[in-house]
């Protein structure tokens, strides 16, 4: 089984210099929902259609599937043509990239609705309330699906209709090329559509087998900037209420955002204006925000991550986190550690116990266990052109106000007076200062003032 993914529409309503597929739901691209769809459904081989704006698709889907250029903007059928030119599967799925909600459950019943008895295929259809913008589905006396006519090609009277085409189909491949062959571009738009083979099945007598779609959701097409907010409140509530189900907690769930592929663990909280985004991981008897951002993060047991922004790092069992810190891509907090309010690291790894708790910024540091870097501190990491790394090891006190140049490296139970500018290794042990030697003249201020 194969399956094509039609993602080379220029989506012109979203008014956007982004391709239309390209938009996310909930931190993922449109188009790469419905790969991992496929993917899910046992789609072995999958083929992606890009055209408009190719550049940015292409980065998008080349790691989970294959490319197929549509050069010229012809029709869905067209692009079908370029989609299957490479394919050797005896059955196709062909899907819509802009179908977030799209399950593979439902595609599975697809594809069992086209490999059962004699049919040249089956295509997914909903019975919608407002079916503008759809091609409505036109059945015979018998109720056999005999045509779709597209909205720019329909009479007022099959406007009307409320049976539509949701844009999700499966193919006898063989059947297919044969059949796209012999399309027209006779209608409204001058294009060549794909919706014609369920006339040309019928014409030839041919099973093309109608599945009703009961979850019309899962066919929500996003063509424009609303349809696109409302797919993700629907994604939002579906994504959230499983989890609830699962054992979280959400203070109010429709101010949290999880991203389809995040993982939380039962007895999590997760409070309120709080995103989870790409492959974060929660566990056990975490708690999450208020006001935090997590991109690709995972973060352990018993954890607080307060009014925090973080990227492509990992917090350890029993961390704390914030309030207002921001946590930069490849760091490391460990067991028991904390990064505390206005703290910023960056490819840093805070050891056991060991705490920042307030007004730093650690770029390229390795920080041992049990140590305390005091208020307003910062590794000189960058001299305008190389970063160089700070090392500082177990049971160092660092006071408040000093800077450290790297590269350089603090010594085992060395103690750093408050203010001190450290440029230079410090050995175990040691008390080290690095200040001007304060000078005080008697009644100086008063001269001061004086001569103003």
């Amino acid at each position: 089984m194969a399956a094509v993914i039609l993602a080379a529409g220029a989506g012109t309503r979203m008014k956007s210099r982004k391709p239309k597929v390209a938009h996310e739901v909930l931190g993922k691209p449109l188009v790469s929902w419905v790969i991992d769809a496929a993917r899910s459904a046992h789609i072995s081989d999958i083929v992606t259609v890009v055209g408009h704006l190719r550049e940015q698709v292409i980065p998008l889907v080349e790691h989970s599937s294959r490319c197929a250029i549509q050069e010229e903007r012809l029709g869905t059928a067209n692009a079908v043509s370029c989609g299957i030119a490479s394919l050797d599967a005896p059955y196709v799925l062909v899907l819509s990239g802009d179908c977030p909600l799209i399950e593979s459950s439902t595609l599975l019943q697809l594809v069992h609705a086209a490999q059962s008895g004699n049919t040249v295929g089956s295509f997914l259809t909903m019975n919608c309330e407002n079916p503008y913008g759809y091609g409505r589905v036109l059945h015979d006396d018998n109720a056999c699906a005999c045509r779709i006519v597209e909205e720019k090609d329909a009479t007022d009277a099959q406007r009307a209709i409320t049976c539509c085409n949701a844009g999700f189909y499966c193919f006898n491949t063989a059947w297919l090329r044969e059949t796209l062959q012999g399309l027209t571009c006779d209608n409204a738009q001058g294009e060549w559509y794909l919706t014609d083979c369920v006339a040309r099945a019928y014409e030839q007598h041919q099973a093309m087998v109608e599945v009703p779609c009961a979850d019309i959701a899962q066919c929500s097409g996003i063509n424009s900037r609303s349809q696109l907010a409302n797919v993700t409140r629907l994604a939002q509530q579906r994504i959230n209420a499983r989890h609830m189900d699962a054992g979280v907690t959400f203070t109010d769930p429709t101010q949290a955002w999880i991203g389809p592929d995040v993982v939380l663990e039962n007895d999590v909280e997760i409070l309120p204006q709080t995103m989870l985004y790409g492959s974060c991981v929660v566990k056990q008897g975490s708690v999450i925000g208020p006001h935090t951002r997590l991109v690709d993060v995972c973060v352990g047991e018993n954890c607080s991550v307060e009014e925090t922004i973080a990227h492509e790092s990992t917090i350890h069992d029993k961390a704390s986190i914030g309030p207002r810190a921001y946590i930069r891509p490849g760091c490391t907090v460990c067991y028991g550690a904390k990064v505390g309010t206005c703290v910023e690291i960056k490819h840093t790894t805070v050891g056991k116990f060991s705490k920042v708790p307030h007004l730093s910024y650690l770029g390229d540091a390795t920080v041992g266990e049990h140590v305390n870097i005091g208020a307003g501190s910062i590794t000189c990491n960058y001299d305008g052109t190389h970063k160089y790394p700070t090392t500082i090891e177990d049971n160092v006190f660092v006071g408040s106000d000093t800077m450290m140049v790297a590269p350089v490296t603090l010594g085992a139970g060395s103690l750093i007076g408050a203010g001190s500018t450290i440029t230079s290794d410090v050995s175990p042990d040691a008390l080290a200062l690095a200040r001007a030697r304060q000078v005080e003249y008697e009644k100086g201020a008063l001269k001061y003032r004086h001569n103003e």
